[in-house]
This record gives structure tokens, C-alpha cells and sequence, in this order.
């Protein structure tokens, strides 16, 4: 990418001085050498010999070979201090005219924060008790030529944060973990996926019919099949293709696009895992859902006591379990049973509550539809601790199995912790007939206006008319998961390259 915004005067200068520096040592031969791998790294150097004496070390002679970013350089006479940074951690250098040489000593000292550096020495403690390098050889390997920013301040402008990730990770720790710890959780929830017997799949990211949720999609064309397809909104019709096929429990954690709104909760990229398990209904999914939460928060954090935003949350306790109308009643206690069943009611509330009912999603709502937009308004945010809401409307759920003796409901749940959403799972409709009058709906909603209605999916059902066994499926979404197990506040501080406005030139 190329550079167009103005830089300001002092880092302009800091920027030339170290071009100058860069075109005096591609003078003096490889600018950029390759032929260095560090035998050693900073963490497991101090878990295995912090709690060793000065004696002991000198003693020991322990021989390292390091490389990593300086962070940190002091200047001392005829020795030099410097720290360096790699992937685990920071560990001390220190260096002399004796040591290194003269001519590589002053070399060092012309040196800067960011530059990449290897150094090969014997470890000793300081008089401090701080485990250092007594570098025996130092190298220049890459040379940064833009400053980090000050050492005291950070990188305190948030968009610039998450603008400039790779600059974040340098010099922000708690950064740095987010990140490891988003890797543990989902390497977590991997190992317990296949531990009960989930078979790991992966299925296509371009889709020639968008579905498996009701979302608005992202649009390109393929110019070899001169088609138009779609970015994937979710991997819920090829996954049950497989169970289909015979493959009777699968996940899949995969990368989907929505094309809607940013938000500190959503982001048009995200990560979410799907699975789905033959033979089992939206009950054995809630209880499974429940287990995989708290073992995963267990396995990543070692505990399911969490605080969140400065406020306790318990995954050990059993997730409450409330229908759409008892979630109304018990946080918006005002309403009563009698009001919640009267469309005319309902339709007045909203509209008070300034929801516009005019749109095509709302126009044709029925009670069960409304009633779920009044939860979304007064009761969703209030629901702090794990909660099942369970029940939805068959005309929301259209890829969900309807209750046997309850005309009208689905066998449909979505759980929601610290206000939000983080999983959405059913029995899955496998009645072939009924799942294309059903797409048959979605098809005359879109065709009204509702963007983010269904398509009618001809392959998907001439897969049901093969015969799928009865199934649960859910998805969770894993980016909230990170931020709950993070304490993150916004979900841009757990996705690597967060979605931004491009950068004005």
C-alpha cells in the first residue's frame, strides 16, 4: 500500500535519519541478512534459570542465541544496555567493546527502537537480579525505518490501534494477549469438538445461493463461470448436505459475511462455529452448548468465575431457560400476559418504542414476530447471566423443526450472556415438503422488500428428498466468545484486521 497522508515534520526527519543509516549499511554489504536462526527464546530462558544465583549462572556458562525487536537501548560509557522483544517475551542485553568487538559496538550504538536484532552470548544476572544476555556477537537484521510510538504514551488513538495492528502487538501487551488467549479458545473448543466425536469439515466460502441465515450477503461475480455468487452468510446448508451424506456429527469454524452494520458488537467478517449432530434435538443441544462453553472457558482461563466489564459472571451455574414472553414479563415486568398476546398491543408499543413497522420485515408480523421484537427491545440486554430463550415463532425460524404439539412454535433456542447473543440452534427441519413451502415464503418476503429473507435453495431440498435423520444444529459466535473470555468491550478488540472505513489519502 502505498503511503499518501501528510507525516509530521519530526518524524519525517526521524524517517530520513534512519534511510541514511539503511543506505550506509547496504554500503557495507547485506542490508537485510537471512542466514540467522535463534536457537533460543526469552520466556523459556527465565522459566528455566530465574531462580538460579549469579554463581550458579556463571558457573553454568550457559550459552544463548537470541533475536527479536529493540525495545528499549542505554547508553552507559564503555557498555551498552538493550532489550529485546520476540514472541514470548523480553530479555536483557548487555554489551562492551571486550565482548562484541570495538568496530560492532559502535555499530550497536547507532542503532534504533524497532530494529530487528540477533545477539549470541552467555546468560549472568546484573547486580539487580535481572537475567541478562552478555552478548558475545550482535547483528543487525532488519532495519526499521518508521519510530515506535513513545514508550510512555503507547498507542492510545483506538482507530490507529486497530488500523495498525502490527504496531499495536509491538508495543501493547495486554494486545499481545487477547490474541494468544483467542488462540487457546479456539484451539479449546477444537479439541473438545473432536473429543465428542465431531469430524472437522470445511465447505465453501462462495456460495451460488446464499443461506443457512436470514442476512443481507455480500455480492461478487465469477468470471470463469460468468455467474453471480455470493460471500457466505453462514455454512449451515452444506453442513447438513453432509449429514446427509453420512457423516453424522460435524463442525466446521469458519468465516463468514454479513452485509450490515459495524458495530462494537458486529463486524461484516467474522468467525463463528458451527455443528451439527445426528440423532439429537434442541434440548441435547443445550445442554451440549451449556458444556462447551464452560469447559472451553475452563481449558482457556482456568476458571468459569469471570468478571466482565467490572461486573461477576458464573458459568458454572445452570443457564436459565425462559420462554420469549417469560423473558418480557421477568425484565420488563410492567407488561402484562393478556397485552403480549394482542397484535394491535403489540404493534402500538413498538412503535412508541420507535421501531418502524413499515418495513418489509415488520409489515406482515405476526404475534410470535412481534413479540420477539418487544424482547429485543426491553429484555435482551437484561440478560446478564447465560439464558436460553427458547420458543420462537415459525414465521423467524424457517429452517427449524416445528413442535409436534404446538402449532406455530419451533424447536428453536438462542443463548445469550452479558446482553448478547452468542449461539442460535435447533432441531433442524428435515421435512422436504415443508422446507421448500418454507423457502417458497422467504422468497415472496424478499420479493416484497425484506433483504435479508432467503432464497429458494433447489439442491438443499433435493438433498432433504434423499432423507436426513433427525438433527440438532448450532452455531456460536466465536469473536463474542473471545471478547466474554477477554473482557473485551468491543468486538474489534479480538479480530486481528478488524473491518474500517478506508483510510482517507
Amino acid at each position: 500500500m502505498t503511503d499518501t497522508a501528510p507525516i509530521p515534520l519530526d518524524e519525517n526527519q526521524i524517517i530520513a535519519e534512519r534511510r541514511a543509516k539503511l543506505a550506509r549499511q547496504r554500503e557495507l554489504g547485506i542490508a537485510f541478512p537471512n542466514d540467522f536462526v535463534p536457537a533460543d527464546r526469552a520466556q523459556p530462558l527465565f522459566e528455566l534459570h530465574e531462580d538460579k544465583s549469579r554463581e550458579e549462572l556463571e558457573a553454568a556458562a550457559v550459552q544463548v542465541s537470541l533475536a527479536g525487536r529493540m525495545m528499549l537501548k542505554r547508553l552507559q560509557g564503555k557498555a551498552s544496555f538493550a532489550t529485546i522483544q520476540d514472541a514470548t517475551g523480553r530479555i536483557q542485553l548487555w554489551l562492551n567493546d571486550e565482548g562484541v568487538g570495538a568496530a560492532a559496538h559502535e555499530a550497536f550504538r547507532h542503532w534504533d527502537l524497532g530494529d530487528i536484532i540477533a545477539a549470541e552470548g552467555t546468560l549472568f544476572k546484573t547486580r539487580k537480579g535481572e537475567l541478562s544476555v552478555r552478548c558475545a556477537s550482535v547483528r543487525l537484521l532488519a532495519k526499521a525505518l518508521r519510530p515506535l510510538p513513545d514508550k510512555f504514551h503507547g498507542l492510545a488513538d483506538q482507530e490507529m490501534r486497530y488500523r495498525q495492528r502490527y504496531v499495536d502487538l509491538i508495543v501493547t501487551e495486554e494486545s499481545r494477549q487477547t490474541f494468544l488467549q483467542r488462540t487457546r479458545i479456539v484451539s479449546a473448543l477444537r479439541t473438545l469438538m473432536t473429543a465428542h466425536g465431531f469430524l472437522e469439515v470445511e465447505t465453501p466460502m462462495l456460495h451460488p445461493i446464499p443461506g443457512g441465515a436470514a442476512a443481507k450477503p455480500f455480492v461478487t461475480h465469477h468470471n470463469a463461470l460468468d455467474q453471480q455468487m455470493f460471500l457466505r452468510i453462514a455454512p449451515e446448508l452444506y453442513l447438513k448436505r453432509l449429514i446427509v451424506g453420512g457423516f453424522e456429527r460435524v463442525f466446521e469454524i469458519n468465516r463468514s459475511f454479513r452485509n450490515e452494520g459495524v458495530s462494537p458488537r458486529h463486524n461484516p467478517e467474522f468467525t463463528m462455529m458451527e455443528f451439527y449432530a445426528a440423532y439429537t434435538d434442541y434440548r441435547w443441544l443445550m445442554d451440549f452448548t451449556e458444556n462447551l462453553i464452560r469447559d472451553t472457558a475452563l481449558s482457556a482461563t482456568g476458571t468459569t468465575k469471570l468478571s466482565y466489564q467490572g461486573r461477576a459472571l458464573d458459568l458454572c451455574a445452570p443457564f436459565a431457560r425462559l420462554t420469549i414472553v417469560q423473558a418480557i414479563l421477568e425484565h420488563a415486568p410492567h407488561y402484562t400476559e393478556a397485552q403480549l398476546a394482542d397484535p394491535a398491543f403489540l404493534r402500538t408499543e413498538l412503535t412508541r418504542l420507535g421501531l418502524n413497522l413499515d418495513d418489509a420485515r415488520h409489515r406482515s408480523a405476526g404475534v410470535g414476530a412481534l413479540q420477539l421484537a418487544l424482547f429485543e427491545e426491553v429484555a435482551e440486554s437484561r440478560l446478564w447471566n447465560p439464558t436460553f430463550i427458547v420458543d420462537y415463532p415459525i414465521e423467524v425460524s424457517p429452517l427449524a423443526r416445528e413442535s409436534d404439539t404446538r402449532p406455530g412454535i419451533t424447536e428453536r433456542f438462542e443463548l445469550f450472556i452479558t446482553g448478547r447473543e452468542f449461539a442460535n440452534g435447533f432441531s433442524e427441519l428435515n421435512d422436504a415438503e415443508d422446507q421448500a413451502a418454507r423457502f417458497r415464503k422467504q422468497v415472496e418476503a424478499k420479493e416484497a422488500g425484506d433483504e435479508e429473507a432467503m432464497y429458494y435453495d433447489a439442491d438443499f431440498i433435493r438433498a432433504l428428498e434423499h432423507g436426513m435423520p433427525p438433527t440438532g444444529g448450532c452455531g456460536i459466535g466465536i469473536d463474542r466468545l473471545v471478547m466474554l473470555l477477554t473482557d473485551s468491550a468491543n468486538i474489534r478488540d479480538v479480530i486481528l484486521f478488524p473491518a474500517l472505513k478506508h483510510e482517507a489519502g
